[in-house]
């Protein structure tokens, strides 16, 4: 088994600090890192009938832009992608309104989060 990498370890605490970020706002998480061909859906998560799917980001005060300005193009595409697959491959949530957010999480360069951004509906078709 390879050592996961600084970026994967940054990404996963990433992921499980949106998550209880979205629990305490009342969603219930029924899937992380959910993949299909051609995508990734970090966390899925129920707020009442609203199926929620989320990006999460991380950078660094010191990164390239912000967390959130990372999602753009192609990601936005393969999230899209996903979110379909989601759909397909569970058809019990077909008939729930999808909302697709971004969790943005800056840290410091000593790793600590200096902000959390939850972006409701940042992704959408149009």
């Amino acid at each position: 088994m390879t050592k996961p990498t600084r970026n994967a370890a940054v990404g996963a605490s990433g992921e499980r600090i949106a998550a209880l970020l979205l629990e305490q706002e009342g969603c219930t998480i029924i899937a992380r890192n959910w993949h299909c061909r051609g995508g990734e859906l970090d966390l899925v998560a129920l707020e009442g009938d609203l199926l929620v799917c989320v990006e999460v980001r991380v950078r660094t005060e010191a990164g390239h832009g912000t967390a959130a300005e990372s999602v753009v193009g192609t990601k936005t595409k393969r999230v899209l992608h996903a979110v379909a697959a989601f759909i397909a491959a569970y058809p019990e949530h077909g008939d729930r309104f999808v909302r697709i957010d971004v969790v943005a999480i800056t840290l410091d360069r000593a790793g600590r989060v200096v902000e959390t951004l939850h972006l409701r509906d940042a992704i959408n078709e149009a």
